[in-house]
């Protein structure tokens, strides 16, 4: 029959499994990409600026 470990023991195995998950969790989180949304060819315009006019637009424009 086997010899039944002591409570100090179990405890101390039981706190390196939570350390082991803990940091392979932490690790699993961190090796995801950073960038999941292709980049975009333009940035975005600032709040309270009009946008640039088309090359169309200003060929119109001009008399």
């Amino acid at each position: 029959m086997p010899v039944r470990t002591r409570t100090a023991e179990r405890y101390a195995r039981a706190l390196a499994a939570a350390v082991a998950a803990v940091a392979g969790l932490l690790l699993a989180a961190n090796a995801a990409p950073v960038d999941t949304e292709p980049p975009t060819s333009s940035p975005a315009p600032m709040s309270g600026t009009a946008p640039a006019p088309a090359p169309d637009d200003l060929a119109a424009v001009t008399p």
